[in-house]
């Protein structure tokens, strides 16, 4: 089903109709676009600055097709893939519901400030409802202040249980590749 969200902030022109639909890896255009979207993301000094390995553009598609707790849309202006946001169904053991993490949003380079990004969280706002999600989460760069500033627009705050506690932190441990 697709939706058109009315994109914020600058306007798009009349020739650039925006909308925003769940991405279908079925699709070999969505699948195609999403991959080439995510590659120039992870080619962003704000998404690792070396893109994609070739095992991910590889398998990343098939592996993500299969998995249930995937929820993901690509955002079109005319026939052209210009934003994608990439969610996962969590679960809030402290509200005992489900919750929607938005992993990634992206939105191309030359694409930037149109009201693209708002339009992708707006959509992720709305799947999170039909999930019966008790809120959304996302991680961000600390130096990414366009991006803060795009999520705190959308209504995202920073996460604090107790003001005295300080806000929550994101921390990783990378765990060795599995050997054949």
């Amino acid at each position: 089903m697709e939706r058109s969200f009315i994109a914020r902030g600058r306007a798009l022109s009349s020739a650039d109709s925006l909308a925003v639909c769940a991405t279908d890896f079925t699709l070999p255009q969505h699948a195609a676009a999403w991959l080439e979207l995510l590659d120039h993301y992870a080619r962003d000094p704000m998404g690792g600055g070396t893109g994609l390995s070739d095992y991910a553009k590889a398998n990343l598609v098939r592996e993500l097709a299969n998995l249930p707790s995937f929820h993901g849309a690509l955002a079109f202006s005319g026939n052209q893939a210009v934003g994608l946001i990439n969610c996962f169904a969590g679960f809030s053991t402290f509200a005992a519901k489900p919750l929607l993490n938005v992993h990634d949003i992206v939105v191309h380079a030359s694409r930037r400030g149109q009201g693209i990004g708002q339009a992708l969280l707006a959509w992720a706002e709305q799947r999170a409802g039909e999930l019966g999600c008790c809120k959304l989460t996302l991680e961000v760069l600390s130096n990414n202040t366009r991006a803060m500033a795009a999520y705190q627009q959308a209504g995202y705050v920073p996460y604090v249980l107790d003001p005295a506690a300080g806000h929550a932190l994101l921390m990783q441990k990378t765990l060795p590749e599995e050997t054949a």
